[in-house]
């Protein structure tokens, strides 16, 4: 499978571009002719330059206007053509992008514009050069990929072929299948993008809000599989315009979309078994089963504060790592990790973020096959020393520069607590662990980032595990808005939260801890007025809700004045959906601005209490920040 990225996908210079591309995986470029133009070097030199990045030319694009003019505008257009067919040997690339027109002389016509590209390609044929037609789905006559394979047809010229687009065709609400009767050889090129479901201009949306595959809401796999099945088996090529990217790292935009189109032919491979799919075989993507740990980076000076809180919140000590300084915490199902090593990875994390979730260790039903796929998508491995005995865990890059750990039940990675380390009484799972306060899992871990992170997070865990993803919610803080999605597989709710106000407690944590991972850990309780009692009785630093929140949550769900009265006396907040009840409570922020939260779901309720989160964040405001946060 040879993959492509259009230039106008990525932002930088065009060297940046080519650098980001190269180093993402891919295998050439779609160049702009904005890109080539404003680059200060000939035609020549450029080709070259892609060359010695191990890149070729793909496509150049786009050719505008050209078909079914009147005289004498349909003469220059092909002299115009010339000369970008002239540009194009320059350049060392030998296929075209001609979209449909929107020029308002065009006169339309499928026959005459038929005659237009067979005229074309006996141009084109004497030169090599292939001439990729394209329906824009605004186009002024043809905004119809059928539309276009039947100008293709009757052109019938085999230097004139079809270029799809997926955002043109599902963008239209088209059927893809009928991509499924065009004959493999005349697609000359195929474009991908996926993006979200807005109803706005087909021209403003494509030109604001595409996105990778896998990252928005088209049918982007079903668009694919029917390309597949016509024997097409050229470039398959990223075309993204998007406001956000624009203003991304290249480097990241780059291996996002890389992993996009790894992962979605990998979605179309396992959908549709006898397709021709050119991908090298990798495991398929397995749900979650549990959160096996958490582990804090922290230092000796700010270890016994978070030990502190742990144990405010009914964890106990149980068990401590047999060659490095790691202590075991566990509570129910919950193991949590402090990690105050002078050296190593924990030592790096604490170094760049302060106390710090450093790692999150998930059973899977494969550890190894989980840690193929990952790497297979291109999530960076992480390798560490461990001393002699000790087990060697697969391990990726996550978020925030965070570790993301495999382990499953069927290996001998499942004997983690008895091999690496020296538990106590209810410190290896499945013996009698320390009921504590009621805590009995972990339901969500709260991971902030910048807004321009969200869609490259979100593609981390829907591609690496079999996961589904909730629509974006707005979060309304006092100083600004956040944008939150959840994300789950099987046992792992991740909620991932975009900051684009630095004033926002979101964007606080974000540049106060330098990009940490984890903002917030929830955990579960089964009886959460019974947690709450135990908690008080700990001394766990509760979050205090503002008196008026309670007024209005008893009016809102009509709750009886003795359940608000008992959500008031334990700071507990409330909401519901169609499928049950949710009650949360929080603890004010430790000294790496990391907070706490308890939650009981009842019934089948979905959420995470996002009405809620207006009022909690209100609340954090007002106790200020914890001690060891820097001030503006």
């Amino acid at each position: 499978m040879k993959t492509s990225i259009a230039t106008v996908s990525i932002s930088g210079s065009f060297r940046e571009k080519l650098t980001a591309i190269a180093q993402a995986g891919f295998d050439g470029i779609e160049i702009f002719e904005q890109d080539f133009i404003a680059y200060d070097g000939s035609p020549r030199d450029v080709g070259n330059m892609v060359r010695d990045h191990g890149l070729e030319i793909t496509l150049f694009q786009p050719f505008r206007d050209f078909e079914g003019l009147p005289e004498p505008h349909r003469s220059r257009a092909f002299a115009r053509a010339e000369r970008k067919f002239d540009l194009m040997a320059e350049l060392g690339t030998d296929t075209v992008l001609f979209c449909s027109s929107c020029h308002p002389l065009s006169m339309g016509g499928i026959d005459r514009i038929a005659d237009d590209f067979a005229a074309l390609g006996e141009i084109a044929a004497p030169r090599g050069i292939k001439v990729g037609y394209e329906a824009l789905c605004w186009g002024k006559h043809i905004d119809d990929h059928r539309d276009a394979w039947e100008v293709v047809r009757r052109a019938d010229h085999p230097n004139i072929g079809l270029i799809l687009d997926s955002f043109h065709t599902l963008g239209r609400k088209l059927d893809p299948e009928t991509i499924r009767r065009i004959p493999g050889d005349k697609i000359f090129f195929v474009q991908l993008a996926d993006a979200p479901a807005i109803e706005m201009d087909l021209l403003y949306w494509s030109r604001h809000f595409r996105n990778m595959p896998g990252e928005g809401d088209l049918a982007v796999t079903a668009f694919m599989r029917a390309v597949a099945a016509t024997g097409y088996a050229g470039p398959l090529s990223l075309e993204i315009f998007n406001d956000q990217f624009r203003q991304g790292l290249p480097r990241l935009v780059a291996q996002d979309g890389h992993r996009a189109l790894i992962g979605l032919m990998d979605e179309v491979r396992r959908a549709e078994p006898a397709l021709p799919v050119d991908l090298p075989a990798f495991p398929a993507p397995a749900a979650v089963e549990a959160v096996e740990f958490i582990e804090f980076a922290s230092s000796a000076d700010e270890a016994p504060a978070l030990e502190a809180l742990l144990q405010a919140s009914g964890f106990e000590r149980a068990g401590q790592h047999v060659s490095k300084a790691v202590t075991l915490w566990r509570q129910g199902a919950v193991s949590m990790l402090v990690n105050t090593e002078t050296s190593g990875f924990a030592n790096a994390a604490f170094a760049t973020h302060g106390t710090t979730v450093s790692e999150i260790a998930v059973t899977v039903p494969d550890a190894q096959a989980a840690f193929a796929r990952a790497k297979a998508l291109g999530a960076e491995p992480y390798a560490e020393a461990h001393g002699a005995g000790e087990l060697d865990i697969p391990a990726v890059r996550g978020v925030g520069g965070s570790m993301m750990r495999f382990l499953d039940r069927s290996s001998d990675l499942a004997r983690i607590w008895q091999v690496d380390f020296k538990t106590t009484a209810g410190g290896t799972p499945g013996a009698a662990a320390p009921k504590g306060a009621g805590i009995t899992g972990v339901d969500h871990l709260g991971q902030t980032m910048a807004y321009e992170e969200m869609l490259s997070w979100s593609l981390y865990y829907t591609s690496i595990f079999a996961a589904e993803k909730s629509p974006v919610v707005d979060v309304i803080d006092p100083d600004g808005l956040v944008r939150s999605q959840a994300i789950r597989s099987g046992g792992l709710r991740v909620t991932l939260n975009g900051a684009d106000a630095r004033r926002t407690l979101a964007g606080r944590f974000v540049a106060e801890s330098f990009g940490s991972a984890v903002q917030h850990i929830a955990f579960a309780s089964e009886d959460i007025f019974a947690t709450a009692a135990a908690l008080k009785a700990r001394g766990f630093p509760f979050l205090q809700i503002g008196a008026n929140y309670y007024d209005d949550v008893e009016a809102r769900f009509g709750l009886a004045p003795a359940l608000t009265a008992r959500l008031r006396a334990n700071n507990i907040m409330y909401d519901e959906d169609a499928g049950g009840a949710f009650f949360q409570l929080y603890s004010t922020a430790s000294a790496g601005g990391v907070f706490f939260e308890i939650v009981q779901r009842q019934g089948n309720y979905a959420g995470y209490g996002a009405p809620n989160a207006p009022f909690r964040i209100a609340a954090q405001k007002r106790a200020g920040r914890p001690s060891g946060m820097p001030k503006f």
